[in-house]
């Protein structure tokens, strides 16, 4: 898709990574219209630099209506839609499946019908032009050993029903692809960090615990392996495939980053020690504490994305995850009002 063509609909765009990828949309100089229904991890505080651009347009509407997608389509005459919108919490999943049946599953169908509807009526020129990106996770594999790294072409065998939900779409939207030429890209990411992310996901949560003085939970031993991949770094990748990626393709995104989970705690805390150091002079290693294992805890995951290099040319600002995980602190550090918000706020 050419840098020149007109907007770019970005659903759950006040979620943490759709904020960062409006962010990066907006600062190319792009006319952004920005979907969130605003549930509890979406918030129009993400998007305060950006409420005054003309180029920018805010539309508290739920994927599931898909007229009211399509009327979108159709009055900013958009060139894309890239989907973020997602119930993405494997322990609310657990918990409370349907909402993740209704977001992850039943709004990826209404968005892939609003988009076929839309794209059907376009001239041919603007037909060839158009995408639908589907950002989806490596969770769709399932879980890997102690070697081995997923690619594009691994098996989906999911195993939560957060990540069951995720691969159902992603299906759908390669069936679209395949049965009605629908111009579909497919992402998958491994772990996401960075400012602005909603604290019930690990790193958020333990920075968030230490500062409030609470125990910082740990499921089981913490030795779970997950590979991160700073949200900025992620959205690139996105927007790498949203211009060059081939229709019908499929790219991963990864942060050659691998961490187990209580090394990346750990480091949170000499992080914090180092940045603002607990008034007792005590670690804030001292407030770890293991809990119980969250079911079908999936061992490890980690993500070969060299194909993104060598077809998009992607590559990563963070190359070394702790000097990330140091901006990402320290953001949150001075973002306190941000943190109180979301405190007040959370359900």
């Amino acid at each position: 898709m050419p840098e020149e063509q007109n907007t770019i609909i970005v659903t759950g765009g006040a979620g943490f990574i759709g904020s960062s990828f409006v962010d990066l949309l907006m600062n190319k100089g792009l006319s952004v219209v920005v979907i969130d229904s605003l549930t509890y991890a979406g918030r129009l505080e993400n998007l305060k630099n950006h409420q005054n651009n003309p180029l920018f347009q805010f539309e508290k509407i739920d994927i599931c209506n898909q007229q009211a997608v399509f009327d979108l389509f159709t009055k900013h005459k958009a060139r894309a839609l890239v989907n973020f919108a997602a119930e993405s919490h494997v322990d609310n999943s657990i918990s409370g499946p349907r909402p993740f049946i209704d977001t992850n599953i039943t709004g990826v169908f209404a968005l892939l019908e609003a988009a076929r509807a839309y794209w059907q009526n376009l001239n041919d020129s603007d037909q060839s032009q158009f995408r639908y990106l589907q950002v989806s996770t490596d969770e769709v594999f399932g879980e890997l050993g102690d070697v081995g790294k997923f690619t594009e072409t691994t098996p989906y065998k999911p195993s939560s029903p957060y990540s069951a939900s995720k691969a159902a779409g992603d299906h759908l939207v390669r069936a679209w692809h395949h049965t009605y030429g629908l111009p579909t890209l497919v992402t998958n990411c491994s772990n996401n960090y960075g400012p602005r992310q909603f604290p019930e996901k690990l790193i958020p949560r333990m920075i968030t615990c230490a500062l409030n003085g609470e125990t910082l939970p740990v499921y089981g031993k913490g030795e779970n392996v997950r590979d991160w991949i700073h949200v900025e770094d992620h959205c690139q990748g996105v927007w790498l495939a949203l211009q060059k990626g081939e229709v019908g393709e499929t790219y991963c995104f990864g942060g050659n980053s691998e961490r187990k989970n209580l090394d990346v705690v750990k480091r949170i805390c000499h992080t914090l020690d180092e940045l603002k150091a607990r008034s007792d002079g005590k670690s804030y290693e001292d407030q770890i504490g293991f809990v119980t294992d969250r079911a079908g805890h999936d061992w490890r995951y980690a993500i070969d994305d060299s194909k993104a290099e060598k077809q998009l040319g992607f590559t990563r600002k963070y190359r070394n995850f702790e000097d990330g995980l140091t901006q990402t602190i320290s953001w949150y550090l001075d973002n306190g009002e941000w943190l109180k918000t979301i405190k007040e706020t959370s359900r």
